[in-house]
Protein backbone atom coordinates (compact mmCIF):
# COMPACT_ATOMS: atom_id res chain seq x y z
CA UNK A 1 0.00 0.00 0.00
CA UNK A 2 1.31 2.80 -1.14
CA UNK A 3 0.42 6.41 0.19
CA UNK A 4 1.19 9.75 -2.24
CA UNK A 5 0.92 13.27 -1.38
CA UNK A 6 0.12 14.90 -4.84
CA UNK A 7 -1.85 17.95 -6.60
CA UNK A 8 -4.27 17.80 -9.16
CA UNK A 9 -4.45 20.42 -11.48
CA UNK A 10 -7.86 22.55 -12.09
CA UNK A 11 -8.54 25.50 -14.60
CA UNK A 12 -9.21 26.99 -10.88
CA UNK A 13 -5.72 26.02 -9.30
CA UNK A 14 -4.24 22.93 -8.06
CA UNK A 15 -6.09 20.63 -5.42
CA UNK A 16 -4.15 18.90 -3.04
CA UNK A 17 -4.49 15.64 -2.96
CA UNK A 18 -3.58 11.83 -1.32
CA UNK A 19 -3.05 9.01 -3.13
CA UNK A 20 -3.64 5.46 -2.10
CA UNK A 21 -2.95 2.62 -3.98
CA UNK A 22 -2.50 -1.02 -3.63
CA UNK A 23 0.71 -2.18 -4.84
CA UNK A 24 0.42 -5.75 -6.67
CA UNK A 25 0.88 -5.08 -10.35
CA UNK A 26 -2.98 -5.25 -10.72
CA UNK A 27 -5.33 -2.75 -11.92
CA UNK A 28 -8.00 -1.71 -9.69
CA UNK A 29 -11.16 0.39 -9.65
CA UNK A 30 -11.01 3.99 -8.79
CA UNK A 31 -12.69 5.83 -6.41
CA UNK A 32 -12.81 9.51 -4.56
CA UNK A 33 -12.82 10.21 -1.00
CA UNK A 34 -14.08 13.54 -0.50
CA UNK A 35 -13.74 14.72 3.05
CA UNK A 36 -15.56 16.56 5.30
CA UNK A 37 -15.36 20.71 5.82
CA UNK A 38 -12.58 20.01 8.27
CA UNK A 39 -10.70 18.69 4.95
CA UNK A 40 -7.81 16.43 4.92
CA UNK A 41 -6.45 15.52 8.04
CA UNK A 42 -5.68 11.83 10.04
CA UNK A 43 -8.97 10.86 10.45
CA UNK A 44 -9.66 10.99 7.01
CA UNK A 45 -6.48 9.71 5.85
CA UNK A 46 -7.25 6.48 8.03
CA UNK A 47 -10.47 5.68 6.03
CA UNK A 48 -8.97 6.34 2.78
CA UNK A 49 -6.46 4.12 3.40
CA UNK A 50 -8.82 1.29 4.68
CA UNK A 51 -11.11 1.48 1.51
CA UNK A 52 -7.87 0.86 -0.37
CA UNK A 53 -6.84 -1.93 0.94
CA UNK A 54 -9.79 -3.22 -0.07
CA UNK A 55 -8.84 -3.28 -3.21
CA UNK A 56 -9.17 0.26 -4.87
CA UNK A 57 -6.92 3.06 -6.18
CA UNK A 58 -8.73 5.77 -3.96
CA UNK A 59 -8.02 9.64 -4.28
CA UNK A 60 -8.46 11.84 -1.00
CA UNK A 61 -9.42 15.50 -2.29
CA UNK A 62 -9.44 18.68 -0.56
CA UNK A 63 -12.93 20.58 -1.96
CA UNK A 64 -11.64 23.48 -0.74
CA UNK A 65 -8.18 24.26 -2.17
CA UNK A 66 -9.68 27.11 -3.86
CA UNK A 67 -10.01 29.19 -0.30
CA UNK A 68 -7.28 27.00 1.61
CA UNK A 69 -4.81 23.92 1.93
CA UNK A 70 -3.71 21.90 4.23
CA UNK A 71 -5.28 22.81 7.97
CA UNK A 72 -8.26 24.65 7.24
CA UNK A 73 -9.30 26.00 10.34
CA UNK A 74 -7.15 27.64 12.77
CA UNK A 75 -9.22 27.56 15.85
CA UNK A 76 -11.67 24.55 17.27
CA UNK A 77 -14.64 24.89 15.62
CA UNK A 78 -18.10 25.09 16.90
CA UNK A 79 -21.13 23.63 14.27
CA UNK A 80 -23.87 24.63 16.55
CA UNK A 81 -24.89 28.29 15.64
CA UNK A 82 -20.98 29.73 16.54
CA UNK A 83 -20.60 33.26 14.61
CA UNK A 84 -16.83 32.39 13.63
CA UNK A 85 -16.82 28.71 12.46
CA UNK A 86 -20.49 29.09 10.34
CA UNK A 87 -18.12 32.05 8.82
CA UNK A 88 -15.52 30.04 8.19
CA UNK A 89 -17.88 27.21 7.07
CA UNK A 90 -19.05 29.66 4.33
CA UNK A 91 -15.93 30.68 3.18
CA UNK A 92 -14.79 26.99 2.26
CA UNK A 93 -18.21 26.03 0.74
CA UNK A 94 -19.04 29.46 -1.10
CA UNK A 95 -16.53 28.27 -4.01
CA UNK A 96 -17.99 25.27 -4.32
CA UNK A 97 -21.77 26.03 -6.75
CA UNK A 98 -23.11 22.94 -8.16
CA UNK A 99 -21.06 24.03 -11.73
CA UNK A 100 -18.14 23.98 -10.19
CA UNK A 101 -18.85 20.71 -7.76
CA UNK A 102 -19.63 18.68 -11.34
CA UNK A 103 -16.75 20.49 -12.87
CA UNK A 104 -14.39 19.21 -10.21
CA UNK A 105 -15.55 15.82 -10.62
CA UNK A 106 -14.61 15.29 -13.86
CA UNK A 107 -11.59 16.50 -13.29
CA UNK A 108 -11.05 13.70 -10.21
CA UNK A 109 -12.49 10.95 -12.78
CA UNK A 110 -10.14 11.97 -15.61
CA UNK A 111 -7.37 11.75 -12.83
CA UNK A 112 -7.70 8.33 -11.93
CA UNK A 113 -8.46 7.38 -15.92
CA UNK A 114 -5.30 8.54 -15.94
CA UNK A 115 -3.47 6.26 -13.62
CA UNK A 116 -1.60 3.22 -15.03
CA UNK A 117 -3.07 0.93 -11.67
CA UNK A 118 -6.98 2.25 -11.86
CA UNK A 119 -8.87 -0.39 -14.45
CA UNK A 120 -11.57 0.54 -16.75
CA UNK A 121 -14.41 -0.24 -14.24
CA UNK A 122 -16.60 2.51 -12.89
CA UNK A 123 -15.58 4.75 -10.43
CA UNK A 124 -16.20 4.97 -7.25
CA UNK A 125 -17.21 8.29 -4.69
CA UNK A 126 -17.99 8.70 -1.43
CA UNK A 127 -18.54 12.09 0.35
CA UNK A 128 -19.29 13.08 4.09
CA UNK A 129 -21.14 16.03 5.58
CA UNK A 130 -21.21 18.67 3.10
CA UNK A 131 -19.19 16.95 0.83
CA UNK A 132 -22.73 14.27 0.49
CA UNK A 133 -24.35 16.19 -2.17
CA UNK A 134 -20.63 16.29 -3.78
CA UNK A 135 -20.72 12.76 -4.36
CA UNK A 136 -24.41 13.26 -5.69
CA UNK A 137 -23.51 15.47 -8.19
CA UNK A 138 -20.17 13.33 -8.76
CA UNK A 139 -23.42 10.87 -10.17
CA UNK A 140 -25.38 13.39 -11.86
CA UNK A 141 -21.84 15.03 -13.25
CA UNK A 142 -20.46 11.80 -14.81
CA UNK A 143 -23.38 8.52 -14.97
CA UNK A 144 -22.00 6.99 -17.57
CA UNK A 145 -18.80 6.70 -15.32
CA UNK A 146 -19.55 6.33 -11.90
CA UNK A 147 -20.49 3.31 -10.86
CA UNK A 148 -21.81 4.01 -7.22
CA UNK A 149 -21.84 6.65 -4.73
CA UNK A 150 -22.50 6.75 -1.40
CA UNK A 151 -23.30 9.97 1.13
CA UNK A 152 -22.79 9.72 5.30
CA UNK A 153 -24.42 12.04 7.11
CA UNK A 154 -24.73 14.68 4.24
CA UNK A 155 -26.17 17.65 4.77
CA UNK A 156 -28.44 19.94 2.70
CA UNK A 157 -29.57 17.26 0.35
CA UNK A 158 -32.70 18.12 0.12
CA UNK A 159 -33.99 21.96 0.25
CA UNK A 160 -36.50 24.32 -1.21
CA UNK A 161 -33.73 26.07 -3.13
CA UNK A 162 -33.58 26.04 -7.06
CA UNK A 163 -29.88 24.79 -6.20
CA UNK A 164 -31.06 21.75 -4.10
CA UNK A 165 -28.95 18.75 -4.70
CA UNK A 166 -31.88 16.61 -4.83
CA UNK A 167 -32.75 18.05 -8.21
CA UNK A 168 -29.78 16.32 -9.92
CA UNK A 169 -31.36 12.88 -9.83
CA UNK A 170 -32.78 14.02 -12.68
CA UNK A 171 -29.99 13.58 -14.56
CA UNK A 172 -28.62 10.05 -13.56
CA UNK A 173 -30.44 6.93 -15.69
CA UNK A 174 -32.94 4.79 -13.73
CA UNK A 175 -31.59 2.01 -15.56
CA UNK A 176 -28.11 1.32 -16.08
CA UNK A 177 -26.81 4.32 -13.79
CA UNK A 178 -25.02 4.95 -10.41
CA UNK A 179 -26.21 3.05 -7.52
CA UNK A 180 -26.84 5.66 -4.65
CA UNK A 181 -26.64 5.32 -1.14
CA UNK A 182 -27.92 7.74 1.71
CA UNK A 183 -27.10 6.98 5.34
CA UNK A 184 -28.44 9.90 7.75
CA UNK A 185 -27.91 10.45 11.34
CA UNK A 186 -30.87 11.02 13.47
CA UNK A 187 -31.33 14.50 15.10
CA UNK A 188 -29.68 16.33 11.78
CA UNK A 189 -29.94 19.78 11.85
CA UNK A 190 -28.73 19.91 8.26
CA UNK A 191 -30.86 16.97 7.13
CA UNK A 192 -33.83 17.24 9.66
CA UNK A 193 -36.39 14.00 9.13
CA UNK A 194 -38.52 16.49 7.18
CA UNK A 195 -35.89 16.35 4.49
CA UNK A 196 -35.14 12.78 4.70
CA UNK A 197 -38.34 12.41 4.01
CA UNK A 198 -38.49 14.21 1.32
CA UNK A 199 -35.37 12.77 0.01
CA UNK A 200 -36.69 9.59 0.23
CA UNK A 201 -40.14 10.54 -2.25
CA UNK A 202 -37.73 12.08 -4.59
CA UNK A 203 -35.83 9.02 -5.00
CA UNK A 204 -39.01 7.11 -5.11
CA UNK A 205 -40.19 9.28 -7.32
CA UNK A 206 -36.45 8.94 -9.66
CA UNK A 207 -36.72 5.64 -9.78
CA UNK A 208 -33.17 4.37 -10.29
CA UNK A 209 -31.01 1.66 -7.76
CA UNK A 210 -30.66 3.26 -4.43
CA UNK A 211 -31.05 2.58 -0.46
CA UNK A 212 -31.97 5.40 1.48
CA UNK A 213 -31.42 4.55 5.88
CA UNK A 214 -31.55 6.39 9.33
CA UNK A 215 -28.63 4.70 11.50
CA UNK A 216 -30.07 4.49 14.82
CA UNK A 217 -28.24 6.62 17.73
CA UNK A 218 -26.08 7.97 15.27
CA UNK A 219 -25.46 11.49 15.45
CA UNK A 220 -24.10 13.51 12.68
CA UNK A 221 -20.48 13.22 12.03
CA UNK A 222 -20.83 9.42 13.34
CA UNK A 223 -18.15 8.00 10.63
CA UNK A 224 -14.77 9.68 11.96
CA UNK A 225 -12.72 9.21 14.47
CA UNK A 226 -12.23 12.60 15.45
CA UNK A 227 -15.62 13.56 15.60
CA UNK A 228 -17.58 14.16 18.92
CA UNK A 229 -20.31 12.32 17.49
CA UNK A 230 -17.92 9.03 16.50
CA UNK A 231 -19.88 5.83 16.86
CA UNK A 232 -17.76 2.79 16.64
CA UNK A 233 -20.61 0.87 16.43
CA UNK A 234 -22.02 2.39 13.52
CA UNK A 235 -19.71 3.56 12.16
CA UNK A 236 -18.29 0.23 11.42
CA UNK A 237 -21.79 -1.11 9.87
CA UNK A 238 -21.57 2.06 7.55
CA UNK A 239 -17.70 1.08 6.57
CA UNK A 240 -19.04 -2.54 6.02
CA UNK A 241 -22.00 -1.26 3.48
CA UNK A 242 -19.26 0.82 1.46
CA UNK A 243 -17.38 -2.16 1.05
CA UNK A 244 -20.38 -4.06 -0.42
CA UNK A 245 -21.77 -1.33 -2.23
CA UNK A 246 -18.61 -0.98 -4.01
CA UNK A 247 -17.81 -4.54 -4.24
CA UNK A 248 -21.28 -5.15 -6.00
CA UNK A 249 -21.20 -2.17 -8.51
CA UNK A 250 -17.36 -1.53 -9.27
CA UNK A 251 -15.71 -4.86 -10.12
Amino acid sequence: MSEKEIEIRTIDGNCDAVLYAVEDGKKHPGVIHYPDIMGIRPSHRAMARRLSEQGYIVVLVNPFFRTAKGKLFDFTPNFAGDERTMKRFGELAGPLTPEVMERDAKTYVDFLGAQSSVNQAKVGAVGYCFTGQVALRTAAALPNKIGAIASFHGGGLYTDKPTSPHLALSRIPQSGGPQLYFAHAVNDHSMPQEAIDKLDNALKAWGGKYESEIYSGALHGWTVADSAAYNQLQAERAFAKLKDLFAATLR
